[in-house]
């Protein structure tokens, strides 16, 4: 199915069923708001990467619109729906200050893997006890998506789009399980690495070496 949606190109990954509140400056994109949620209309953020606006993006709904500032600003509470792939970018919209977007969505499947997920949530939590962060995911852990955890596994953006790309949800977890495989034995040489900093100049413990084979 393709469709027609305004669209609102920013430098982050937004994931289906992501909250994400954003403020709203720019005339253009007030316009857009206003409009779409006058008519409870979704619209899409393709994501921004260093070569340009990207062809794969998400779908979100305005949930509510937070505050109304006295010069037209406003804050605006949104969730992400689903993906899509840009077919064509529509830059002039005739009376329209945006522009738009011929869009199609593809088929994500989202059945995962229930150990692959224990793996992964493993990880994320040893990460952040590395990194000594505390994470309510606000969801029982079985219930957990990739979508969930992919913001909080220390991916950089173009990592968080790769992930956007992957339309199976057993691939999103097995890219956050090898991502995690690499970050994970370097964060903890940077701790062991701090630690040592510290202990610089303390009185140490430490064993001798015995030449007695």
């Amino acid at each position: 199915m393709t469709n027609f949606v305004p669209i609102f190109p920013l430098g982050i990954v937004v994931y289906p069923g992501e909250g994400l509140n954003l403020h709203i400056f720019e005339p253009r994109y007030r316009q857009l708001i206003n409009e779409c949620y006058a008519e409870a209309k979704p619209f899409g953020i393709p994501t921004v990467l260093i070569s340009g606006v990207a062809e794969m993006g998400t779908l979100v709904e305005i949930t509510e619109i937070a505050e109304v500032h006295a010069d037209g600003k406003m804050d605006i509470r949104t969730k992400g729906l689903q993906v899509f792939r840009i077919l064509e970018i529509v830059k002039n919209i005739p009376e329209k200050l945006y522009s738009g977007a011929i869009v199609t969505y593809p088929h994500n499947k989202d059945t995962g893997h229930t150990e692959l997920l224990r793996k992964v949530l493993t990880g994320i939590r040893d990460l952040h006890r590395l990194l000594n962060i505390s994470k309510d995911f606000k969801k029982e852990d079985k219930a957990l998506t990739s979508y969930d955890m992919a913001h909080h596994a220390g991916l950089s953006l173009e990592e968080e789009y790769e992930l956007l790309g992957l339309l199976h949800e057993w691939q999103r977890l097995e890219y956050l399980k090898r991502h995690l495989a690499k970050v994970l034995p370097v964060v903890a040489g940077l701790e062991g690495l701090k630690e040592k900093i510290i202990l610089n100049g303390h009185f140490k413990e430490l064993k001798g070496f015995n030449f007695d084979f």
